[in-house]
């Protein structure tokens, strides 16, 4: 199969204390980044699965033994996170998806999108945010301004769509806090996440 849809990923380096800090405590920031590690290699691997005329790491920090073959990186712009966002469209030629590090559960299939009857591809996040974007015509102007990180920030990118012809995707849960981290490895049991979350479960017993 092939796509002529650009894949970006958008995440940080991790590294303790700069990665999943909400998830501190219960964790320790080491073990912190050793989720974020995780949750970005599912994430990087779901994505290297699916058909895509371009893979682009869009990364604050420097790239590791996480990353595998076939993608592009670039460095994050400055700015606060719709900035970060949009100039990740930037980087697009033509049709792209954007996604975070933040589900692990995410798969080929929710990935392999089209804009044949559509212009934007919506995947909202339970705790009121989104997960994916993805825009036929990428215009970083649908997202400078869109206040970031809130409970209504998924219905703020979502009205910034409204003159589009817009395909939702399934709700996800982004892995934010200890409970997410739990329902999210429920959700995705064979993931390297779910393995490496329960060992620091036991680890802890």
């Amino acid at each position: 199969m092939t796509s002529d849809v650009t894949l970006v990923v958008v995440a940080k380096e991790p590294r303790p204390g700069r990665v999943k800090t909400r998830l501190t405590p219960p964790f320790t920031p080491e073990e912190a980044a050793d989720l974020a590690r995780a949750a970005l290699a599912d994430t990087l691997d779901a994505v290297a699965r699916t058909p895509a005329r371009r893979r682009l790491l869009v990364l604050d920090g420097a790239a590791g033994p996480w990353l595998p073959a076939g993608f592009e990186i670039a460095p994050q712009c400055a700015g606060g996170l719709d900035e970060r966002l949009a100039g990740a469209f930037a980087r697009c030629d033509g049709p792209a998806l954007l996604i975070g590090m933040d589900t692990p559960q995410v798969t080929s299939d929710l990935l392999t999108v089209d804009f044949a009857d559509c212009d934007a591809w919506f995947g909202p996040a339970e705790d009121g945010g989104f997960w994916a974007l993805g825009l036929a015509e990428p215009d970083p102007a649908l997202l400078r301004g869109v206040p970031m990180s809130t409970p209504h920030t998924g219905a703020a990118q979502r009205r910034r769509l409204a003159h589009l012809r817009v395909r939702d995707l399934p709700m996800l849960r982004d892995v934010d806090t200890a409970q997410d981290a739990a329902l999210v490895a429920e959700a995705a049991p064979g993931s390297r996440f779910a393995a490496r979350l329960a060992d620091l479960t036991v680890s802890r017993r």
